[in-house]
């Protein structure tokens, strides 16, 4: 019996993804809940399992195609795995599909995909047929029209449901330095980041306010126990538990900071979901430590090193990031003395830290050196004041100075 392949619901507000690699060929056996392919989406990578033992008959979706939720990937014919019928029943299925796929592209034709339509609509380029399923116009097909120079008949595309951000079309590079140059598509994971922080920068009335912090003395709190606390909770001690829970008692005292502008109202959160940004082969992903007030600053430890860890291996699931209230961006881990973040839309301020240094300061009119590092809090000045955000970045500023302020709570 031949089942289909379909792309499962991809999570809230994901309504595609892109074939990052097909596990199996066609006539290759499978079996039940094995991975089949791999979906990248605009957020994680998801894996779309057998839903039975059997063997692949046919693949509908390429890799590096664009599907939509509910789309055909394919079809398999279930029965047990290794079977020797169904192989040899899968060849003339994949010797039928391109008569098939004639057939059905002389009866109907695909419409361009919302990419191509919106290039071809700002480009004033048009392309009749592609080199997607069934003709369809894909956004490459478009560039490569660009590049050559040709300009045919504009063909009629679909009017976009939302106004759409200019696309600037880069200009051809001169022959020499464009046989050294390699073109390479974003990932949906990029394009997204791309699109997000566009859109922060020209929402919000964003501004940065810094600050500099001794890191002295949680520096010789975590070296007096970093042994003990690994020992008793299984993971390394590092700064960020500190500085998610001084966010925290921060929040609390700045409310705003953990707000959020939905139209003309301002929505204040009282629960505390910290997104901690996490570097991955595939970009920055920003999974959610959700109530870390609850939390411990081994239990702050644990589950960052958990998303660390899943991140690297592409095994972060939708819903880990989402819900955020406010973030925490280290970039300091490669060796950033300063920067200003960008918002991570909704939320309304980030804490970006930095790389730790010794540097000359002074003490009770001493000269000294400190291990010092640079904070930088950006905000939505809609939302926060500039009182509000220098009180917030001074209030992390003592309980890292002080760290028993976290024990005692004041």
């Amino acid at each position: 019996m031949a089942i289909e392949i379909k792309v499962p619901t991809l999570g809230e507000s994901v309504t595609e993804a892109t074939i990052a690699k097909w596990f199996k060929k066609p006539g290759e056996a499978v079996k039940a809940d094995e991975p089949l392919v791999e979906l990248e989406t605009d957020k994680v990578t998801v894996e779309v399992p057998a839903p039975s033992a059997g063997v692949l008959e046919a693949i509908v979706a390429k890799d590096g195609d664009t599907v939509g939720v509910g789309a055909l990937l394919g079809t398999m014919i279930a029965g047990g795995a290794g079977s020797v019928a169904a192989p040899a029943a899968a060849a003339p299925v994949a010797a039928a599909a391109p008569v098939a796929a004639v057939a059905v592209a002389s009866s109907t034709t695909m419409p361009p995909a919302p990419s191509a339509a919106r290039l071809m609509a700002d480009s004033g380029v048009g392309v009749d047929a592609g080199s997607g399923k069934r003709g369809q116009v894909l956004k490459g097909d478009v560039l490569s029209a660009i590049a050559s120079g040709a300009r045919p008949a504009p063909v009629a595309v679909p009017a976009p449901a939302a106004p759409i951000a200019p696309i600037t079309v880069r200009p051809p590079s001169l022959p020499d330095d464009a046989a050294r140059e390699e073109r390479v598509r974003m990932t949906k994971l990029r394009q997204t980041i791309a699109r997000r922080l566009k859109e922060a920068q020209q929402t919000a009335a964003m501004l940065t306010t810094f600050n500099d912090v001794d890191m002295t003395a949680v520096m010789a709190l975590r070296a007096q126990y970093k042994d003990t606390f690994e020992k008793k909770h299984g993971v390394r001690i590092g700064f960020m538990g500190f500085f998610v829970k001084a966010a925290v008692a921060a929040l609390k005292d700045v409310p705003a900071v953990n707000g959020e502008i939905d139209g003309q109202d301002v929505i204040y959160k009282n629960y505390y979901h910290i997104a901690v940004a996490v570097g991955s082969d595939k970009g920055l992903v920003v999974p959610v430590v959700r109530d870390a007030d609850k939390l411990s600053i081994a239990g702050v430890e644990k589950a960052i090193g958990d998303f660390g860890r899943r991140a690297r291996d592409g095994q972060l699931k939708m819903e880990e990031m989402q819900g955020g209230t406010f973030t925490i961006s280290n970039g300091g881990v490669y060796g950033s003395l300063m920067s200003t973040p960008i918002l991570n839309a909704p939320q309304s301020a980030i804490l970006g830290l930095h790389r730790i240094e010794d540097r000359p300061v002074v003490r009770n009119g001493q000269i000294v050196i400190r291990p010092m590092m640079y904070m930088a809090v950006s905000y939505d000045h809609r939302i926060i004041d500039g009182k509000e955000a220098v009180t917030f970045l001074v209030r992390i500023k003592e309980m890292i100075e002080d760290p028993q302020r976290l024990v005692m709570d004041i």
